[in-house]
């Protein structure tokens, strides 16, 4: 493992140094690559975007998928360009690190509920029932207060397994979000985090762990990304949002739950929204990058190069990309408030982007 992240590490800081240094592009311009690392959610996004951004304009964007935690070192020691993150900085983190960071939503997406029962093709589960199942006090299928939840339902006498992710995620900063402001118990009791003392339950390693063991357990419940969901078109249960309403998870879903107050920062999580047709289990993704660009040697066209880029992530092409790799796009008041912050980004105090 350490031999791993010393790999890692290298080419971070290969690529970053990379960045010093500017390209002579055919036009006679420059151009510059870009450097970044951190969450897995969006990765399949971000190769997306980031690979035709390049096609455009032949700026290279690197990407690492290390984790949120790690996206947060790498803007901290300063070796990527941006970083990337599933659950924004809190004061406390905005504090400790070494010059004023901004955030920038780029996307959204969902935690779902997936299941393992056969035969069953509808499965509508409150946030109670998620509150019982997963701390381990509703055990079996056939429990009386799931099946008066799925009236007409035919539910199996057979063991309730909950699977859950046994490395630190996004997923689960999200899926325990949710449940801490739904069930009272579980803030009590497990909170919210990327890793968590979970109550009961078996763990496996990510999405594709964590949809495996519940493909091969009848039986078996658990949280997944909503993009691994639909590209591998697994079976989720609807869940009541805060309107009361049992909402499948979608793309328009899971975009209709940033449709409330956003704050002028973004930094907040869209969870348990009260949109009537928003899925409750729905969040942003993030970038984070520091509002002041002219540091460490930074060049002018570096810092320029970063922002323009951002700009064009959050701009009507690059949104529309999002759905062909099951993501929903940012909806257009949350697109305003992140251009809004790209034009707060500055070098030696200046704007970088005037309009």
């Amino acid at each position: 493992m350490k031999t791993f992240l010393s790999l890692i590490l290298i080419v971070v800081l290969f690529s970053a140094c990379q960045n010093s240094a500017k390209k002579t592009g055919e036009s006679g311009g420059s151009s510059v690559s870009l450097t970044s690392a951190g969450a897995t959610f969006p990765l399949p996004y971000y190769n997306l975007v980031f690979k035709n951004y390049a096609k455009e304009t032949g700026v290279q964007v690197t990407y690492g998928g290390i984790g949120s935690g790690g996206g947060i070192r790498s803007l901290k020691d300063k070796v990527v360009d941006f970083g990337a993150t599933d659950a924004y900085l809190n004061d406390d983190q905005l504090v400790e690190m070494p010059a004023e960071v901004v955030h920038i939503p780029t996307c959204m997406g969902a935690v779902v509920i997936a299941y393992n029962l056969p035969g069953v093709e509808e499965l509508k589960l409150s946030d109670s029932l998620l509150e019982k199942i997963f701390m381990g006090e509703i055990t079996r299928w056939n429990d009386p207060a799931l099946k008066s939840n799925n009236e007409g339902v035919t539910l199996p006498d057979l063991e309730i397994v909950f699977v859950h992710r046994s490395d630190g995620s996004g997923t689960t900063h999200i899926f325990s979000d949710y449940m801490s402001k739904v069930s009272q118990k579980w803030a009590d009791e497990v909170g919210a985090g990327k890793s968590l003392k979970w109550p009961v339950g078996m763990g496996a390693k990510g999405n594709p762990g964590v949809a495996g063991t519940i493909s091969q357990t009848e039986g078996a419940i658990g949280y997944i990304g909503s993009e691994f969901a639909f590209a591998q078109k697994i079976q989720t249960a609807k869940v009541q949002n805060s309107s009361g309403e049992y909402i499948e998870p979608s793309i328009e879903s899971i975009s209709a739950a940033a449709q409330g107050d956003i704050p002028a920062d973004t930094r907040v999580m869209v969870t348990n929204s009260d949109f009537p047709t928003a899925y409750p289990i729905s969040g942003f993704t993030w970038i984070i990058l520091y509002k002041e660009q002219a540091y460490d040697g930074r060049s002018e066209a570096l810092a320029r190069g970063t922002v323009e880029f951002l700009d064009w992530l959050v701009s009507e092409d690059a949104q529309a990309q999002a759905a062909k790799v099951n993501y929903a796009p940012l909806p257009e008041a949350t697109v305003q408030k992140a251009k809004a912050i790209l034009r707060s980004v500055t070098y030696n105090g200046e704007a970088i982007l005037k309009e």
